[in-house]
């Protein structure tokens, strides 16, 4: 199965059909309430659903056919401006990845340091998650499997002596990217939140002139919980782009176009399952025709 194939299953909770309605007041209540259900939000869906029914309107649409472009449309507009791609252009480029535990942060950076040494880009991964056992094996696991080289601390050690060694290596070495794991924070720990801030300072410090990146993981299951991670991490970090895991069947997708609205956030992957193919690129369009059939 394909990665857009698994896409639409994993969508499957989030759909919305049109079939052959009757384009009226009743079709655009019905794909309001297909849209709240699906976790883009009240606000966001009325606003979707107001400037439809502007564009039937003025355009004179009796066709659902039509109806369902627009709404593509519509929801094509959230995304536009956004990019998608990683910003890596001034080397050794850093990524810094933060979330919650149990997001896929571990999994996230091991499939993508797996994605980008297959283009031939030299990357390094930084254990700053010291507080965790597991995540260090973890990520010594997919260091391993995608031929990337690790560097780690000892187990409770201070993270930011680990991003500190790292970078170092990162310049010496001529690496192309250092991704950063971090602590799995829980969003009310300011102390955690503190940690973080202190990591950023010593890769501005370390790598001046190198591009990086602020990379939220979050679990696209988890529906507002989501939302108020965004809300905590852009206060304490500035957040420059998003992953959102787990799109593969328990969750609503719609939760990436209420994120974007909202927040003005770059999607920059989404996954689709455990394997570590189960991630690409977030493309709109195809997000968008998976969710609209």
């Amino acid at each position: 199965m394909g990665f857009f194939d698994k896409l639409k299953k994993g969508l499957e909770k989030s759909k919305i059909s049109f079939g052959f309605k009757k384009v009226d007041e009743e079709l655009l209540e019905d794909l309001e309430e297909d849209l709240i259900m699906a976790d883009v939000g009240v606000e966001a869906a009325e606003e979707i659903i107001s400037n439809l029914r502007e564009t039937i309107k003025r355009d004179k649409i009796v066709e659902s056919e039509d109806v369902k472009i627009e709404l593509k449309n519509e929801l094509m507009n959230i995304f536009y401006g956004m990019d998608a791609r990683l910003e890596i252009s001034n080397t050794p480029a850093v990524i810094l990845m933060v979330g919650v535990n149990g997001a896929g942060k571990t999994t996230s950076i091991g499939k993508i340091a797996s994605k980008l040494r297959s283009e031939g880009k030299k990357v390094l991964i930084a254990a700053g998650d010291t507080f965790r056992a597991a995540a260090v094996e973890q990520l010594e696991e997919w260091a391993s499997r995608s031929g990337c080289d690790i560097v780690k601390g000892k187990e409770q050690a201070d993270p930011s002596s680990v991003i500190f060694d790292a970078c170092t290596k990162a310049k010496k070495e001529n690496y192309d990217v250092l991704i950063c794991d971090t602590a799995g924070r829980l969003q009310n720990k300011s102390y955690l939140m503190d940690e973080l801030q202190k990591m950023k300072r010593v890769i501005d410090r370390e790598l001046p002139e190198s591009s990086k990146e602020m990379i939220l993981v979050l679990d696209g299951s988890t529906g507002q919980n989501a939302i108020s991670q965004v809300e905590s991490f852009k206060e304490y970090t500035g957040i420059t782009g998003l992953i959102v895991t787990k799109l593969d069947g328990t969750a609503k997708g719609g939760v990436v176009i209420r994120l974007v609205k909202e927040y003005q956030i770059p999607i920059k992957f989404i996954g689709v399952g455990e394997r570590i193919d189960d991630m690409e690129m977030f493309d709109s369009q195809d997000f968008i025709n998976a969710i609209i059939s």
